[in-house]
């Protein structure tokens, strides 16, 4: 099955990616990793939190799983300077060409949210996961967003991104399914929680409202965009907003996800 991936792999969308660690993407699941664990990253991406994950089951293998050659040599590229042993391999999550009952842990951030089928992949993701090992899986929830202040064009960039993810294939609202999904796929332990990531001084609205309002003109996203009809100055007009967003002092932003651990 394939996707066509909404962000794609411009500068402005690894801005982002590259700034997530295990502690601020993956804090649900530290706690259960030890020391020889075996571990999959599916979707490892530019490959910040895979270097963490990694380190915390050292001497245990960690495999980092990309869908096609391009993306896995971003991932690559942030190990080439790292005293780490990590595998890398391309695959589909929806029919992964590894054994059965291979990894204690089995990861994804921000996957499922992308990918045609889901409830197939965490069955793929259970499968290849040990028996009593943990399929660990956060995403987040474009409607479950909240910010402030409440400027029109920010309503019409969530508008956009939901109508071009869901073209994707995608489900953009993929936090509040997480539960559903587990359960169709045949997981009955699952502990579901959720948690936030908050932009709320100037350093952290510059971070982010910077790298939207590049990220709304540049990105593999502002391309689909343009491609659908969406007019140049609609897109200029939410970039503008998001460096408004940024510039005011009192803008906030809360982005929701939730997540799961469930029990091989």
């Amino acid at each position: 099955m394939n996707n066509v991936y909404t962000h794609g792999h411009h500068e402005s969308v690894l801005r982002s990616h590259t700034w997530r660690t295990a502690e601020n993407s993956a804090g649900y699941l530290l706690a259960h990793l030890r020391p020889g664990m075996s571990l999959l990253d599916v979707g490892a991406g530019p490959g910040t939190i895979t270097a963490d994950l990694a380190r915390l089951v050292e001497p245990g293998r960690t495999t980092a799983l990309e869908a096609n050659d391009a993306a896995l040599d971003i991932t690559k590229a942030t190990f080439a300077d790292l005293d780490l042993e990590v595998d890398f391999v391309v695959g589909d999550v929806h029919a992964l060409d590894l054994p059965d009952d291979t990894y204690d842990v089995v990861h994804a951030h921000q996957v499922l949210q992308h990918v045609a089928d889901p409830v197939q992949a965490l069955r793929e993701m259970r499968r290849v996961c040990k028996p009593g090992g943990i399929v660990a899986v956060r995403d987040s929830d474009y409607h479950g967003f909240v910010w402030y202040p409440e400027l029109p064009e920010l309503d019409e960039w969530m508008a956009l991104y939901q109508r071009m993810a869901r073209a994707n294939g995608g489900e953009p609202d993929a936090g509040r399914r997480l539960l559903s999904w587990a359960l169709a796929a045949g997981f009955e332990h699952v502990d579901a929680t959720t948690s936030t990531w908050a932009f709320t001084n100037p350093e952290d609205r510059a971070f982010w409202g910077g790298m939207w309002a590049d990220r709304i003109l540049k990105s593999a996203l502002a391309d689909q965009a343009r491609a659908a009809g969406v007019p140049e100055q609609q897109l200029e007009a939410i970039s503008q907003a998001w460096r408004t967003w940024t510039a005011t002092p009192d803008a906030t932003i809360s982005i929701l996800h939730a997540e799961l651990l469930c029990r091989a």
